[in-house]
């Protein structure tokens, strides 16, 4: 099923004319469970990687033999959905809680040195053929794959995340890899995608506020604080919430691919090149979920009658505290190393 996301509340060019000149386009890629093939793009879904090549791992030094396993994951998911979903359901039977405190379970791995190969999880992979905002990548590549460490203890303050980015060409791998290793234990569920097919959208965006020229975004303030009194001297209860540029206007949440990258949780900062300095575009945002209550007019108008939490976070991954990750890529050369910013 496809995805639609509605039409805006209002034309924010019509107010705003100059913004036109800033209008861009963002791939939203409506992740939900699924069974995806290897020749799909996906979240969570089996990578197409090459056999004969070996899987990434880290080999950053860091605690890697206390955690959940990922099989007991999926299955405490599966079980507590199937709980929810029972019609007039009051939630999970007495024999169902002592399963998910079973799998609930923090396991030791005995042994396990903090330098121990840790292998990757396949956190996504992007054909080029289906994501329309979706970078070049080097040379004639049209496959992104994204893995990242299940603990997040790396970095100086040992609370960095570990990813790891890979472009290849599809049409090269021979003989996919059947099972890919994978890590014992992870660091908290959040690292652990559920399988998702992907229902791309193009859809239209504009830049963070604060990123526009400065009498423009100074115009937009006022224009939303002028509208957010005018709403509060209606004082009626049937009036709908006034959109806003920053949640309704211009970026929309979830999963996506190019645009613009939000900056609501700190202020905007370069992002540039470390190898040439050149400024990195946005190349994938990773969302704690696809709408919250301040953007729920981007609700695509097949979820509009869904349950909200299954719906809102299909792919339960997490980042930061329920924020999002913007990655970002060098335009001049995708094998640059990336950048990111939580926000």
């Amino acid at each position: 099923m496809t995805r639609t996301t509605p039409l805006r509340p209002l034309d924010v060019e019509a107010l705003f004319p100059e913004l036109a000149a800033f209008r861009g386009t963002t791939t939203r890629l409506h992740p939900r469970p699924g069974r995806p093939e290897p020749s799909a793009s996906s979240v969570g879904g089996p990578m197409l990687w090459p056999a004969d090549e070996p899987w990434p791992m880290c080999d950053e030094a860091h605690g890697r033999g206390r955690g959940r396993r990922p099989a007991d994951i999926h299955r405490y998911r599966q079980v507590l959905a199937a709980a929810w979903a029972r019609e007039q359901s009051s939630g999970p039977t007495q024999e169902e809680r002592e399963l998910l405190d079973d799998l609930h379970r923090v396991h030791r791995i005995p042994g396990t040195s903090d330098t121990d190969p840790l292998p990757m999880i396949g956190l996504a992979q992007f054909y080029r053929r289906d994501v329309p905002d979706l970078a070049a990548g080097p040379d004639d590549c049209d496959l992104l794959q994204l893995f990242w460490c299940p603990f997040d203890a790396h970095g100086p303050g040992r609370y960095d995340l570990n990813l790891h980015l890979r472009w290849r060409r599809s049409w090269e791998v021979a003989e996919p890899l059947a099972e890919p290793p994978q890590p014992l234990v992870v660091g908290a569920d959040c690292f652990v995608p559920e399988p998702c097919v992907l229902h791309p959208e193009q859809v239209v965006t504009y830049p963070f506020a604060g990123l526009l020229p400065e009498d423009l975004c100074a115009r937009i303030d006022a224009w939303e604080t002028a509208a957010e009194e005018e709403a509060e001297e209606s004082a009626d209860d049937n009036t709908a919430e006034t959109p806003a540029y920053q949640y309704d206007l211009s970026i929309p949440p979830g999963w996506r691919v190019g645009g613009f990258a939000s900056w609501h949780l700190t202020d905007p900062y370069p992002m540039d090149c470390l190898t040439c300095t050149t400024p990195m575009h946005l190349l994938l945002t990773i969302d704690s979920s696809e709408w919250d209550g301040g953007s729920g007019s981007w609700t695509p108008l097949e979820d509009r009658n869904q349950a909200t939490r299954p719906c809102a976070t299909p792919t339960e991954v997490a980042v930061g505290r329920w924020g999002e990750l913007n990655l970002f890529a060098c335009p001049t050369d995708p094998e640059h190393a990336h950048r990111w910013s939580i926000q």
